[in-house]
């Protein structure tokens, strides 16, 4: 019985508001004696709001930059240095592969090339008395000319194995695998213990950058003239929400606009990037984006629960300084996230009701109760 009484009195009341709308004056008194109404109220404020393309574009976030680590020398995986989903520096020692066969051949290297220097500079030698020998006219100039081939041939065996050396220590410097990026590491995909193939399958992990990351999503090619236009002119802010918290959209820039439209869904894809440093975006997560074309200064705004609709529109209610309410027409403009952009019909600074409409009448009587936050005013 109560709940009836109570769904048909508040009906009753919103009527009666309803009604005033259309034919009460705001000059018009409460009944001596008429109770008083506990309200929520925030103030008319101007302030600066973006100006946004309405197109409901849903993104998918990827990662900055996605690399897989691969082994570059073959050989048996020693020990692992990072937890799976670990980060990780550019830098930061990730694998240890078994270094004793390159060592050997390193050393082997050394040797050759030691043996190969003694044998150039021995030819280097016999060259030389040749040479004096020939100057004297005893040599024959056969001889010169074979002594000048031993010592060419010697000095490119000292280079061969002067770049074979090299070679052997890039070979022993790849049994560490270190991070070449900044980023997170995903499964581990081989362990321990296993031979590892150099650029073969499988990877040895993957690491996404994830901070800053990418969100690619696609908007209908009728908005790409505007995209371009207000491009032209600047960075463009695309907000990313996210479904579960659509009060804190994440911020970013436009950083790319698609070359062509995709003519079988006439779209155009757009990719935005985000700084993402509290990283509540995540790779492969999908995300609502709002593109901002500009920013629209010295709009009037409220709370948009302030903005009730009656037969003859919308309006508020404004609370007066005698602390009664007046019912105002007003003309919304658009919706700019909490916020209502009002046209015509309030002022900056006058009071509005946020909360505790159902049972205001023109000229109660209002006590405010606390206060909704007012929108931030306009940076001056």
């Amino acid at each position: 019985m109560n709940r009836h009484y109570t769904w048909r009195g508040r009906l009753a009341v919103s009527f009666a508001a309803a009604l005033a709308l259309g034919g009460c004056t705001s000059q018009q008194a409460a009944a001596p004696g008429a109770p008083t109404v506990p309200v929520t109220v925030a103030q008319v404020a101007k302030k600066s709001v973006p100006l946004e393309i309405e197109a409901e574009a849903i993104g998918s976030v990827m990662p900055y930059r996605t690399v897989s680590v691969e082994p570059q020398v073959t050989g048996q995986l020693l020990s692992v240095h990072f937890k799976e989903g670990q980060d990780v520096k550019n830098g930061d020692l990730l694998f240890s592969i078994d270094r004793a066969p390159f060592q050997a051949a390193l050393d082997q290297a050394l040797g050759k090339l030691a043996h190969d220097k003694a044998q150039a500079a021995n030819s280097a030698l016999i060259l030389q008395r040749t040479q004096r020998l020939d100057a004297e006219k005893i040599s024959s100039k056969e001889q010169l000319d074979q002594a000048q081939a031993a010592a060419a041939q010697d000095q490119a065996a000292v280079r061969t194995d002067e770049a074979a050396l090299e070679y052997a220590r890039l070979q022993l410097n790849y049994c560490s695998v270190y991070s070449p990026v900044d980023g997170r590491t995903g499964s581990l995909l081989v362990h321990p213990g296993n031979l590892v193939k150099a650029n073969d399958l499988p990877v040895l992990v993957v690491i996404n950058q994830v901070t800053p990351v990418y969100v690619a999503y696609a908007i209908p090619e009728r908005y790409l003239a505007e995209v371009r236009k207000y491009m032209a002119k600047g960075s463009l802010g695309v907000g990313a929400v996210i479904p579960d918290d659509p009060q804190h959209p994440e911020a970013g820039t436009l950083t790319f606009v698609d070359n062509t439209v995709d003519r079988a869904t006439g779209t155009i894809q757009l990719k935005a990037t985000f700084p993402n440093r509290n990283r509540r975006l995540w790779p492969g997560q999908f995300v609502n984006t709002i593109v901002r074309l500009a920013e629209q200064t010295n709009a009037i705004v409220v709370p948009s629960q302030a903005v009730e609709t009656g037969q003859k529109g919308t309006f508020v209610y404004v609370l007066k300084a005698d602390q009664t309410a007046e019912i105002r027409p007003v003309s919304v403009e658009r919706n700019a996230g909490a916020d209502a952009v009002v046209s015509s019909g309030l002022q900056p600074g006058e009071t509005v009701v946020t909360d505790g409409q159902i049972m205001i009448f023109p000229g109660a009587h209002l006590q405010v109760k606390n206060s909704t936050p007012t929108p931030p005013a306009a940076s001056k």
